[in-house]
């Protein structure tokens, strides 16, 4: 059996800058998830406090000077393709201190860090201390899930803070990485914005935890009541739904891909172009700096409240207001069943699939030829899961139940309710199954590493990326002997009962391998030291027996458990609930798991260039969720 080999890469990539001088965005996440990778996050002091899971300003500069990332990847030989190749590249950074107090600016202005002792501040300063901000975490964890990298050193930091749950990206120019503005970027991206309803903050707001409060703003913008004075009046006009204009700013920055004040104000200019809000007052005092970004685009013709010009004031006395336009483009107003609704925008609409942290790749529907940019919806939960819904489109029961079954597993509590009905039915191991080899699929084909060290000398051994992947082969393989012992050995603690057929191929399969390697005949059982002697061709002939397990089971979850399940009280319920939660702001755009890259062409796009936005979608801030949910229904 042929073995696999290692083909060591070297790459070099000079960041792209923009005109303002930032690098790209892309360049911006990659390298500050490569850094906090490499770091050891721990308890510092400043100003008489400790600041846990943080890290100093030496801490970052040090690693910058010298920071290298290595990436394996496991395909076919294009020459032999029985052939398992393993393609090693390392990429080194190295900058100067003051260069790295640059690039951590850049990832303060995109919110990814924040002074720990001060942060309301601006400024990456030189003796300073720094935590990652929710938003940091998002980008964290999709950049770790998407490169296989190990993270178990920052589990407490995903533990013990508030991780941003669903990150709305904006599409940008390949060329200059400009966000792409179109009218249906702006709506998707108001809605984000004002949220599903005005988002007045509760009274009892000040004795909430952190993680409360983190959730109440994620709603939308805090909106407040305010009364002003007309020039020239005695009386007072009373505003409905204001919110400060630097509120809005960070708002903005911490929620979105947005990078930096500057880009935010921009976007806040569009809103105001656009008649979705409008400034109430402006009371800053005549020697107080003031700086207003101004924005053009074409004037929409008839009655339409789109302006030539859209100004943005970002001083720290503006109040603006969200306008008749606002509201209604927001759907306030209307009742819940048109919240999905795409009428009130001239936007594109079609349906996509959501995705979960297995990977399951969303879909993209068929475009528009409108020059307008295209907008996608999600099918709500609901009527994915509406017994009528995929039989009337497909006129095919056993086509619905198949999509059925891919959405429960794609969303969390669905999953976690059908494991319940079938851990009652007696064959829960079929969901864990199917779960296991997902997983050990994604983590066979890549894994990476950052470390901050010494530069390698030429010829002086192994690579750290080589070392990191054969540390993870061994993984690998007590991985899927793991899943082998567990479900599909004879008299095993969860065996499957799969097709006879399919259970003697995989054991003649093994048999085979262990006769050849150890000279011993296979008992029916996989010890570890016969497990040790498994390569990458041969971990990668024994994947694709598990796929074809992996689907013999599907087909039996959804045509046998899922039509029982789909008609149990504890489902009807939960589907009544989320009928009512479901197709908020984030209902118009794709939903992309955490696991997933960027796509080169993003969800709904096509090879030319026009603007989307779509979602990713933390997998550790949603476990968190149902932690606390958990928590709040026992103590009640």
């Amino acid at each position: 059996m042929p073995a696999d080999t290692v083909q060591p890469l070297g790459s070099s990539h000079m960041m792209k800058t923009t005109k303002r001088g930032r690098p790209f965005l892309k360049d911006t996440l990659d390298l500050f998830a490569t850094l906090i990778v490499s770091l050891e996050l721990t308890s510092n002091k400043q100003f008489f406090r400790t600041f846990h899971n943080s890290f100093t300003t030496d801490d970052a500069a040090r690693n910058l000077a010298s920071l290298k990332f290595s990436q394996s990847n496991r395909g076919p030989d294009p020459r032999e393709p029985s052939r398992i190749v393993t393609t090693t590249t390392t990429t080194t950074f190295s900058m100067t201190r003051e260069m790295a107090k640059a690039m951590c600016q850049q990832f303060m202005d995109a919110r990814l860090i924040e002074n720990a002792a001060d942060p309301g501040s601006n400024l990456f300063k030189d003796r300073g201390v720094y935590v990652l901000t929710p938003k940091g975490l998002h980008v964290l964890e999709r950049f770790m899930s998407k490169n296989g990298i190990n993270g178990d050193h920052l589990a407490p930091v995903f533990a013990s803070q508030p991780i941003c749950m669903k990150l709305l990206h904006l599409e940008r120019r390949s060329v200059d990485d400009e966000i792409i503005v179109s009218h249906s970027v702006i709506t998707a991206l108001f809605r984000r914005f004002v949220g599903r309803k005005p988002n007045y903050p509760p009274e009892s707001i000040e004795a909430m935890d952190v993680f409360q409060k983190y959730h109440e703003r994620s709603k939308g913008i805090a909106l407040m009541d305010v009364s002003e004075r007309p020039m020239g009046s005695k009386s007072y006009v009373p505003h409905k739904s204001c919110f400060a204009a630097v509120t809005a700013l960070e708002w903005l920055c911490d929620f979105t891909s947005v990078i930096g004040r500057e880009e935010a104000a921009e976007m806040a200019a569009q809103f105001v172009r656009f008649g979705l809000i409008q400034l109430v007052s402006d009371k800053r005092k005549n020697n107080d700096s003031a700086i207003i970004f101004t924005v053009r685009g074409a004037a929409g013709g008839g009655n339409s409240s789109v302006a030539a010009i859209g100004e943005f004031r970002c001083t720290a006395k503006a109040i603006y207001k969200v306008t008749e336009e606002g509201c209604r483009l927001a759907r306030w107003d209307g009742p819940d069943g048109m919240r999905g609704s795409p009428n009130a925008s001239a936007s594109n609409v079609a349906g996509t699939r959501s995705s979960d942290d297995h990977g399951i790749d969303p879909v993209a529907a068929e475009a528009n030829a409108s020059s307008e940019a295209k907008l996608h919806r999600r099918i709500s939960m609901t009527e994915k899961l509406n017994q009528s819904y995929d039989a009337d489109k497909k006129g095919n029961q056993k086509e619905s139940n198949t999509d059925r079954l891919k959405y429960i597993i794609e969303e969390p509590q669905l999953r976690s309710l059908f494991r319940d009905f079938l851990r009652s039915n007696f064959c829960e191991e079929n969901l864990s199954f199917y779960l296991d080899v997902l997983d050990f699929k994604r983590k066979f084909n890549i894994t990476s590493s950052a470390i901050a060290a010494a530069p390698v000398r030429p010829g002086r051994g192994t690579t750290p990326g080589q070392v990191a992947m054969e540390r993870h082969h061994e993984a690998l393989i007590q991985k899927a002997f793991e899943i082998y012992n567990t479900y599909l050995a004879p008299s095993s603690q969860n065996e499957l009962n799969i097709d006879h057929g399919l259970r003697n191929e995989l054991s003649g399969y093994l048999s085979d391998v262990i006769t050849n390697l150890t000279g011993k005949s296979f008992q029916g059982r996989v010890e570890a030291e016969q497990a040790n002697a498994f390569n990458a061709t041969q971990l990668q002939t024994m994947i694709k027996l598990y796929e074809r397990i992996q689907m013999h089971v599907f087909r039996l979850m959804a045509t046998d458990s899922v039509p029982k399940f789909i008609k149990t009280p504890r489902f009807l319920a939960l589907r009544i609930k989320l009928d009512s939660e479901d197709d908020g702001p984030l209902a118009d755009f794709p939903l992309v798991p955490s696991s997933t890259a960027s796509p080169s062409v993003p969800p709904g796009l096509s090879d030319e260039e026009v603007g989307g936005a779509y979602v990713t979608v933390s997998q550790r801030a949603a476990a968190q969720e149902r932690a606390e949910r958990a928590a709040a229904a026992a103590s009640s």
